[in-house]
């Protein structure tokens, strides 16, 4: 986040928001399990081995499908250039229409998998050298970036660019919060919500790409 100019940081804490909107979502509709947090999902899965071992399929294949979608993720971001963050970005409303669609077929399954694989695509937004430079689904460093400021701020030391990762973990928290929400109005029509976000977000990406040519 440090070195990312203020419309990037904004379009970054936008997409984890996103992130966060997109998790609620599935983890109310898939009984307890994430489609962006992948760390819980290992903790399930091992608990569901050790206790309940037909329930574990559920965690294996929502990790597989994470993977998947990190994998596609960065192929398409290696084919596709500078715009990559558009191009990324407009892949993953494609998948969040699907997972939409999915939902109003009744076809809760597949739903759930165009999320997850979604989920995965798009932590190859803000990308360095070829590796993942912002994690947008996942907080745990971004809570130690912050937990290490405090500790520099406690014994006088200086250490700057902290308040930006603070800013993105609001950003997930706040996505979540509004999904959970949302889906307790209306579980169908919050899964269309989510794809217009991301068709919004995708929009800002393609204006940043186009004013910097």
């Amino acid at each position: 986040m440090n070195s990312f100019d203020p419309p990037r940081q904004a379009l970054a804490i936008g997409i984890a928001g996103l992130a966060g909107f997109v998790d609620a979502l599935g983890f109310l509709s898939a009984d307890g399990y994430f489609v962006s947090f992948m760390s819980g999902n290992t903790t399930r899965l091992a608990v569901d081995l050790a206790s309940e071992q037909p329930r574990a399929l559920v965690p294996a294949l929502l990790i597989c499908g994470f993977v998947t979608g990190v994998a596609g993720g960065s192929v398409t971001t290696a084919q596709a250039g500078k715009w990559r963050k558009p191009v990324l970005l407009a892949l993953i409303t494609v998948l969040l229409l699907l997972a939409a669609l999915l939902r109003a077929l009744e076809l809760p399954g597949g739903s759930l998998g165009a999320l997850v694989i979604a989920m995965g695509a798009i932590n190859n937004t803000f990308q360095r050298n070829g590796e993942i430079a912002v994690g947008l689904t996942y907080m745990t460093g971004a809570l130690v970036r912050l937990g290490q400021g405090i500790a520099a701020a406690l014994m006088g030391q200086r250490q700057g660019g902290w308040f930006g990762y603070l800013l993105l973990w609001c950003g997930l928290f706040t996505g979540a919060a509004v999904g959970a929400l949302l889906f307790m109005w209306s579980s169908g029509a919050v899964f269309w919500l989510a794809a217009m976000a991301c068709a919004t977000i995708t929009a800002s990406a393609w204006w940043f790409v186009a004013r910097a040519l």
